[in-house]
């Protein structure tokens, strides 16, 4: 379980094909503090510790199955690409952002970008099959990162950045094109299953 606020921005030191796909990721976390077994959100993508290093640099590895890789863009990775972090919630640990999961549920795809002073203004569109689980003023995590929704338009929402979260998420990045890992609030997840039960 996870909070969706980036802890860290790893980077992909290198990729194994054999099997299922290996990643080697470097982090700031301490590598001697993360346990084999542990679960850490790679771009919002709930993946487990299977090895740890700390040369060159502190790093861990995980293991992607085709599963994962046919629903989120995990496929994309390549070395000096950066990731989001986030260490699973321990309890007593804050809630900063709203419960996810780690289970990606489609790909939403960046449409628009507009500055809006110092911030910018992200227009994603939807898989049709997700969008009505998304709501003005809701949460999404989008790549791991929890958001709240400004507006809905059909299959289109818009997200605005802040500064300091470009600043410290892969969000300063972000392209027309890009195509993200999305997963919706569970609380909506289920008031949808709710309503389908009831009628």
């Amino acid at each position: 379980m996870f909070t969706g606020i980036i802890t860290d921005v790893g980077e992909i030191l290198s990729l194994d094909p054999r099997g299922d796909l290996g990643a080697r990721i470097g982090t700031g976390y301490d590598a001697a503090r993360i346990d084999i077994g542990a679960s850490i959100a790679c771009d919002g993508v709930c993946l487990t510790v299977v090895r740890t290093g700390t040369e060159p640099r502190n790093w861990f590895e995980v293991q992607i199955s085709a599963e994962t890789l046919s629903k989120t863009n995990l496929g994309t990775w390549a070395p000096g690409v950066a990731v989001n972090l986030e260490r699973a919630l321990r309890v007593g640990d804050e809630l900063g952002g709203h419960i996810v999961s780690g289970h990606v549920d489609g790909l939403a795809e960046v449409v628009a970008l507009h500055p809006e002073g110092d911030s910018l203004r992200v227009t994603f569109r939807a898989p049709r099959g997700l969008a009505g689980f998304i709501a003005p003023k809701g949460s999404v995590a989008l790549n791991g990162t929890s958001l709240t929704v400004n507006e809905v338009e059909g299959t289109d929402f818009g997200i605005n950045f802040i500064p300091h979260t470009q600043k410290v998420t892969t969000w300063g990045r972000v392209a027309l094109g890009d195509k993200v890992n999305l997963e919706i609030d569970t609380l909506a997840r289920y008031v949808a299953r709710l309503q389908d039960w009831a009628a």
